[in-house]
């Protein structure tokens, strides 16, 4: 009989794997609690959650949230970094803490990304996608160019038959 306390683990990372648009395991094995408070700090400034438990748990409740099998993506002490806005964040910033901090004994070992499972060798093409801001601008600046090149035409064309019509005033 599972206690309460596992019970309770279990339905709040069903939870967290219903409701997450991306999910990021890590690899952890080898960093100091310092190093993974700091990963931790890092994730939650971008309302990321960090969450450790242990794998059993971890699969059953991958398993109660519709994900057959994860047991390729977990791999030696497992962190997992659940986002519920931006799927590809976690990933980036996971990366870009690697990179900063020179670690080599924290790894991404796969990643759920909109519902998809994908191994560590699929992440990295997830993490160099653009953020849904990124993708915004783009298609703004996109739209906008259009508009601008034609106030610009507009105002060059105004200012010829301003001139023209200041000429012509002068020479009555």
């Amino acid at each position: 009989m599972p206690n309460k306390k596992n019970l309770r683990i279990v339905e709040e990372f069903t939870d967290k794997f219903t409701n997450a648009k991306g999910i990021f395991f890590t690899n952890y094995k080898g960093m100091s609690v310092e190093q993974v408070n700091n990963l931790r700090s890092e994730l939650h400034s971008s309302q990321i959650e960090y969450k450790v438990t242990k794998k059993t748990l971890s699969r059953i409740a991958a398993k109660n949230a519709g994900f057959e099998s994860i047991d390729n993506l977990i791999d030696g002490q497992m962190g997992m970094a659940f986002s519920y806005e931006d799927p590809s964040s976690p990933g980036k910033i996971i990366s870009e803490y690697i990179k900063k901090n020179k670690l080599e004994n924290l790894r991404i070992t796969g990643c759920i990304f909109e519902k998809e499972l994908f191994n560590a060798e699929q992440v990295s093409a997830i993490i160099n996608l653009p953020t849904k801001a990124e993708l915004l601008s783009t298609l703004v600046g996109t739209l906008a160019a259009p508009m601008s090149r034609l106030v610009g035409t507009l105002r060059g064309s105004m200012s010829q038959v301003v001139g023209l019509l200041k000429s012509l005033s002068e020479k009555k």
